[in-house]
């Protein structure tokens, strides 16, 4: 079999147009390069797949690992969601810490991806694990296109070769409607959100997938849009309920900052929860067991996923062999709280088929 081609920095050179001293410059965050001709040099180190040498560490340590907090549109990395990114980062520096990782956070606001990974360029640090929330395949591709060992989390592309942990949504929502089908909810609505997230779609399209298998028939009519913001989600809701929205008998919401803008409204309404509408959300946020009533919701585990990201990359480190991608999906679990009608069935909950 013919060995894959190693590139050089006079390939990205040529590739890019440049010099190979401008390619290193580049690679080494140093010199007045244009930000125009730096980001035509990491698309060429991205698109060619080229690998740096990294630096061994000293017998000080294993080194540091560097976790990037990506808010690229910020429409779900923002402050309402930042307990869940606390709590990937205290999963990720337990086991770093375990593994005699020092761990480095480092956040970019509205940057672009090239900005983000000239941030990589001749760092010194072992690996990283980027927060894959907002991030598009084309994103992922010209992160790990540095040639650090990377890790994505919060996010999953089937086909995308990429390491990546993230949570189960399929599992998920069929966890959240096979409760809506245990009371006995015919009718059951989906609050979807238009800004570009792949959970956001994973959980759309987990959506069709579990009402099919569950024989219950998603209706058109009954599949909201709304914005990922509370306030957002609030706004458009109340314009859907004064346009004459009729109401299904319960929602399930993409997250659980679109629950409470969502829930907010249809209270202004008169609408009661869970009275007349049942909903349950996604994220088990800690304002979803304090707020009235209580929001049912899925749990997954986000230490779990910042631990198991911190393994992987070590095994990544630790290895001189090209390793296949490694796709992890880390399961959820129900919180039931009072967001939803009581069950009317002692059945036990279906199973889960193809």
């Amino acid at each position: 079999m013919k060995k894959k081609k190693s590139f050089t920095i006079r390939d990205i050179a040529e590739n890019a147009g440049v010099s190979p001293a401008t390619v290193s410059l580049v690679l080494n965050g140093k010199g007045e390069i244009s930000g125009e001709t730096r980001a035509r040099v990491l698309e060429s180190v991205s698109r060619l797949n080229y690998v740096p040498r990294i630096a061994k560490t000293g017998s000080g340590g294993a080194g540091t690992i560097r976790f990037l907090k990506i808010a690229k549109h910020g429409g779900t990395v923002n402050r309402d969601h930042s307990v869940f990114v606390s709590d990937y980062i205290d999963g990720m520096s337990l086991e770093a810490t375990s593994r005699n990782y020092a761990l480095e956070v480092v956040s970019f606001e509205g940057q672009p991806i090239s900005a983000v990974a000239e941030t990589l360029a001749g760092a010194p640090i072992r690996g990283v694990i980027a927060l894959g929330t907002e991030l598009s395949s084309s994103d992922i591709h010209m992160i790990q296109g540095l040639g650090f060992p990377t890790v994505f989390i919060d996010t999953f592309y089937e086909v995308v070769e990429a390491n990546f942990v993230d949570m189960n949504n399929e599992d998920a929502v069929f966890k959240v409607l096979s409760r809506f089908k245990q009371v006995g909810f015919n009718r059951i609505g989906f609050v979807a959100s238009h800004t570009e997230t792949t959970n956001f779609r994973l959980r759309r399209d987990a959506f069709f997938k579990n009402m099919q298998r569950l024989e219950l028939k998603a209706q058109e009519r009954d599949i909201l849009s709304v914005e990922s913001t509370y306030e957002g989600a609030y706004r458009d809701t109340c314009a859907m309920l004064n346009a004459g929205l009729d109401l299904a008998e319960c929602y399930f919401c993409t997250n659980d900052i679109i629950a409470y803008g969502f829930i907010k409204a249809l209270k202004e309404k008169g609408i009661r929860i869970p009275e007349d509408v049942s909903v349950i959300g996604f994220d088990n946020l800690p304002q979803s067991a304090t707020m009235e009533p209580g929001l049912t919701t899925v749990e997954v585990s986000k230490r779990k996923i910042g631990n198991l990201a911190v393994t992987i990359l070590d095994d990544l480190i630790n290895t001189s062999d090209p390793q296949p991608p490694v796709k992890i999906l880390v399961g959820a679990s129900l919180v039931v709280r009072s967001s939803v009608a009581e069950l009317t069935t002692t059945e036990k909950p279906p199973a889960f088929t193809d």
